[in-house]
């Protein structure tokens, strides 16, 4: 008889974790190791706090003729190997392992932070943030240092400390690794804070206990359930698919659903048809050079066009409450987040669209003028919207010379601060509040003031995907760096034409056989914009081989005059006497120091260059060896 081989019921998300703890629900061996990041774990924290949705679960039976090799999830104690599991989880992995981790452990967490540091984290939940309506849940979720010691100004200063249950009670921070089990937290709670002037504070933890720790226990997960009569095939397309196929429904999807019921076509407005280009397509094809399938804002998704129309609409919201004598938490927030998108009206997505769209067509040759040219070369995606936004704010004021100057600043700020990596929804509103109203004679934006780059920075930068290793290419173009060989500078015409990327200075061959590490020799200090042709010509040879070359020419490359090299050299900031002596360690101390002026220049502040060191540890090397180092040891 036909019929499902599987079902789908909630369970207790306390139970599923004990589970999990005592080997009854593992992973199959073939699902790799891995740990989410640290803004992750904080949203699935969130997430689960406020009683939110976090997906369903997807287990299989065991006992089948699927017979799977099983194995714990990361973090559980050796008890659970010997167990053998009653079912094995396919689909859920991570927010399983990170939950466990964060609540059931009562061990310190392994992550990665958004500069991508291997740290470790006990996570907390700041009671007041938490019961504030006017604050983002997922700002209330603290990650603390592993001695739970929270520390500015570099390590010199405590702000918080967290490492006794008394520090917690007196900062009225709680330790999620608690969630589940609060009575012994709250006995010490209220013994410290005893007395009939600290009802208050006492009333505050029992609001926090309804509110918020509550969830937390009544917490249910829909599972759906394979039973142990599921084919292999079935198993494995059904793995295939929610792992890597298929797009789950985003806020675009969803807002274009509701405003269908009204009659409007959102997916046509984005998208086009037959015969008219959508505004995907338009973005697609601004600035586009005549060689290339992309300009410099194709990669603004639908979403992100939302967002930034619903920072208007929020806006001007708050202005009305503000105007009909509302104040502090009365107001509403100014945000783009995903509720926020799914509560924008159509006719205000009407109202501001055609000043948004302008707004990042603006911001397009706002990049470019920077000399950012290619996705590739984007240092974030998510700033384009805070600086769209604040373009289509202001309107053609942006291209004064004083406007533009703070703007420029600003965005340097963003990128060699490095702060628009991760859970940026709040920083992107604030900047749409703040730089508008800087450019006016108001404050520093956060973004400006919090900015602090580090000098021993540049010698980590390694990584292409590194938001200031991409901004350090486009300053040295945007200061006149001109190539090697031919002297040009590097403006729209000649990136392209010419097909310039980032290289080596000490060329990594000849680095690999002086013995330098790859640590060393592919720091962003070693690096700088040249041109294919040129790059070939270096080779892998010393720098006193190449440049000998160019200077003597061939039948392809007229000679250089010495003299004339060096002034190219110069403009990239090399000193051209330890470059033609082959002194690398020289070069690197040098120009280390020159591209920290560089950027001091372009954020407009000192950077640090103190003794203590950045917290962490650089993630290096590929996802396996990551991989193998991030496995929590059993």
């Amino acid at each position: 008889m036909a019929g499902t081989t599987f079902q789908t019921n909630p369970y207790d998300l306390h139970a599923l974790l004990e589970y999990c703890h005592r080997g009854a629900l593992q992973l199959p061996d073939f699902q790799r190791s891995w740990v989410w990041d640290e803004e992750r774990i904080k949203s699935l924290i969130a997430s689960v706090s406020r009683a939110f949705p976090v997906g369903a679960l997807m287990t299989l039976d065991s006992g089948g003729q699927v017979n799977f090799k099983p194995r714990p999830v990361e973090g559980a104690p050796a008890e659970a190997k010997q167990a053998s599991p009653q079912s094995l989880l396919l689909d859920g992995q991570q927010r399983m392992t990170s939950l466990y981790q964060v609540t059931l452990r009562s061990k310190v967490v392994e992550t990665v932070t958004p500069k991508n540091k291997k740290v470790k984290r006990w996570f907390y939940i700041d009671i007041r943030k938490a019961l504030d309506e006017s604050v983002d849940r997922e700002e209330s979720i603290v990650g603390v240092p592993e001695d739970r010691v929270i520390r500015t100004d570099f390590g010199r200063e405590v702000v918080t400390d967290l490492s006794s249950p008394e520090g917690e009670y007196a900062a009225l921070m709680y330790p999620v690794s608690q969630v589940f089990d609060w009575d012994r937290w709250q006995d010490g709670f209220d013994k410290q804070w005893r007395g009939d002037e600290h009802e208050t504070v006492r009333e505050t933890f029992r609001t926090f206990k309804r509110q918020v720790l509550e969830n937390f226990k009544y917490y249910r997960v829909p599972v759906i359930s394979l039973d142990r009569s599921t084919s292999k095939e079935a198993v494995c397309v059904v793995f295939e698919k929610v792992n890597t196929g298929g797009k789950p429904l985003d806020a675009f999807e969803l807002v274009t659903a509701m405003y269908a019921a009204d009659g409007h076509e959102l997916r046509k407005d984005w998208y086009g048809d037959d015969s008219t280009k959508g505004r995907h397509r338009r973005f697609v094809d601004t600035l586009r050079p005549a060689d290339s399938e992309a300009g410099i804002i194709a990669g603004v998704g639908n979403t992100d066009f939302l967002q930034a129309v619903s920072l208007f609409y929020t806006r001007e919201r708050r202005r009305e409450a503000e105007q009909a004598g509302k104040q502090g938490k009365e107001l509403p927030a100014v945000t783009g987040n995903r509720q926020a998108l799914l509560n924008l009206p159509l006719a205000a997505y009407k109202q501001y669209e055609k000043q948004v769209e302008r707004g990042f067509v603006q911001a397009a040759k706002f990049l470019h003028m920077l000399h950012i040219y290619r996705i590739f070369d984007l240092p974030y995606q998510s700033q384009i919207v805070p600086l769209a936004t604040v373009i289509a704010d202001i309107g053609d004021a942006w291209e004064h010379d004083a406007h533009r100057a703070k703007l420029v600043r600003w965005y340097w700020n963003g990128v060699f601060g490095e702060l628009y990596g991760s859970a940026v929804e709040s920083r992107i509103a604030r900047d749409f509040m703040e730089v508008p109203a800087w450019l006016k004679g108001g404050p520093e934006p956060s973004t400006v003031s919090e900015t602090i780059f580090r000098a021993d920075r540049l010698k980590t930068m390694r990584m292409r995907l590194s938001a200031a290793y991409k901004g350090i290419n486009a300053l040295l173009m945007k200061e006149g760096a001109q190539d090697f060989r031919s002297g040009q500078k590097f403006d729209h015409t000649v990136f392209f034409g010419e097909n310039v990327d980032i290289h080596h200075i000490f060329p990594q061959d000849w680095c690999k056989k002086e013995g330098i590490k790859p640590a060393v020799y592919d720091s962003i200090i070693n690096k700088t914009p040249l041109s294919f042709r040129t790059n070939r010509i270096i080779g892998g040879v010393a720098p006193s081989e190449y440049l000998a070359k160019l200077e003597k020419g061939d039948s392809a490359t007229p000679a250089i005059d010495p003299a004339r090299l060096d002034g190219f050299l110069r403009s990239h900031l090399i000193d051209p006497a330890t470059l033609r002596r082959n002194r690398f360690d020289a070069f690197m101390a040098d120009r280390q120091k020159q591209l920290l002026r560089l950027i001091e220049q372009a954020t407009g502040k000192p950077a640090y260059a103190g003794e203590v060191a950045e917290e962490g540890e650089d993630v290096q090397g590929d996802e396996e060896s990551v991989e193998a180092e991030m496995t929590v040891a059993r």
